[in-house]
């Protein structure tokens, strides 16, 4: 084993030169203090109008941290479940139909609204009436159910989406 220093840790040179080259980069930094100093003792100065905190002719205090948003509780935008616009409506974002299941009393017209930024169908799986074109963001699809049963549909350009529809007397 002529490759390293140690037998057992052959490439041991090669770790030791990428944790010198990451400490040089300031990439790894703990306090400030002596010898961890960071990129702030390393040469790096402030543009102008910018100060560091804690550095020789800094506007704040030491201890000023900006604040962060708080990512991992935030929800990206867009992405809250869609609301049906109608107590006889479905939503059509995030890739679902809200709600998933529907009940109506039949002679009840039923409205898709597309509220994602891609088109959508409304199309019933096997035999069914529901044939919508595709539908653009923002766009609706209503159709009135005559008679009783249970009406299964999907989104023909995204086939993972479906969703049910039943018609009461």
């Amino acid at each position: 084993m002529s490759h390293g220093i140690h037998p057992r840790i052959p490439r041991l040179p090669a770790l030791i030169g990428a944790l010198a080259l990451i400490g040089a980069l300031g990439l790894v930094t703990a306090c400030g203090d002596p010898p961890h100093r960071g990129p702030a003792s390393a040469g790096i100065t402030p543009g102008a109008g910018q100060s560091l905190p804690g550095r020789p002719g800094s506007t704040g205090p030491a201890s000023v941290i900006p604040e962060m948003p708080n990512t991992a509780t935030a929800a990206p935008t867009g992405s809250a479940p869609a609301t049906p616009v109608g107590p006889n409506s479905v939503t059509i974002k995030n890739l679902a139909f809200h709600p998933a299941a529907l009940t109506v009393k039949a002679g009840t017209t039923v409205t898709w609204i597309n509220q994602d930024p891609e088109p959508h169908t409304v199309t019933s799986q096997g035999q069914g009436p529901l044939r919508s074109a595709a539908l653009a963001s923002g766009a609706r699809y209503p159709y009135k159910f005559t008679k009783p049963g249970t009406y299964k549909y999907l989104c023909s350009i995204h086939p993972f989406m479906h969703a049910t529809v039943t018609v009461t007397q």
